[in-house]
């Protein structure tokens, strides 16, 4: 399929045999765009614009309705308004057409530049990426129970920033475990166990609580720790 070329001298972000056949592919300055979609069992199949940028960054523009105005979001955040079962492998979850056929994007080369940033989260200029975040806990809006969030991977940890900042946020949000208000909360003898490797019990300390690493900070994340985060890891 040909690809829409925008501006002319840009440096190209794939090969063309990277993305050949891609339905709706757009070049653009430092980065390309593609149709992409998440299906559910229930809803159907969710299509969205994929942008893919140099810098390992990922945004989807919904498109599933005509009136739909979610724009921005991350891969986990489509993968979640699309209403996909078991959501929280969005790699697998989310799909490209490639020659009219859905071809997940851990299938195809668009998480190269993504693969990449996750490896070089110690390059110059940057901050170096923690090694270990402890489990956090984010209280249900609906019936104040506090629930456990696992960090241990950059997609755990923007599920709990995002849930942190979420005023509404509720148990049946949970990313990964089918949980409702019904659900009984963890004793309190229980969530004393945050997972730091250096004490069992521990309410904190440097080997467990991070200030801010590229795991835990979002350059696409609008709240005022992530653009201070994002702006002091440019000078």
């Amino acid at each position: 399929m040909a690809s829409e070329e925008v501006g002319s001298g840009e440096t190209e972000v794939f090969e063309e045999e990277e993305v050949r056949e891609m339905s709706g592919l757009k070049r653009g300055k430092g980065y390309v765009e593609v149709t992409c979609g998440c299906t559910s069992r229930r809803y159907g199949d969710s299509v969205g614009r994929l942008r893919v940028f140099i810098n390992g960054d990922l945004e989807i523009s919904c498109e599933c309705t005509p009136g739909c105005d979610e724009d921005k979001l991350t891969p986990p955040a489509f993968e979640k308004h699309s209403g996909r079962e078991n959501a929280g492998r969005w790699k697998n979850g989310i799909w490209v057409l490639v020659d009219a056929e859905k071809v997940p994007l851990s299938k195809t080369a668009l998480l190269k530049y993504y693969s990449q940033a996750s490896k070089n989260s110690k390059g110059v200029g940057r901050p170096p990426a923690r090694a270990f975040h402890r489990d956090e806990l984010v209280r249900c809006s609906s019936c104040n129970k506090e629930r456990r969030f696992r960090l241990r991977s950059k997609e755990e940890c923007r599920n709990h920033h995002d849930a942190s900042l979420d005023p509404d946020w509720s148990c049946s949000d949970h990313p990964y475990d089918r949980i409702s208000c019904d659900d009984d909360e963890e004793r309190a003898s229980r969530k004393v166990y945050r997972g730091c490797a250096r004490s069992p019990t521990c309410t904190g300390c440097t080997s467990c609580v991070c200030f801010g690493c590229d795991f835990c900070r979002f350059s696409d994340c609008s709240c005022q720790t992530c653009i201070d985060f994002t702006r002091n890891a440019r000078t």
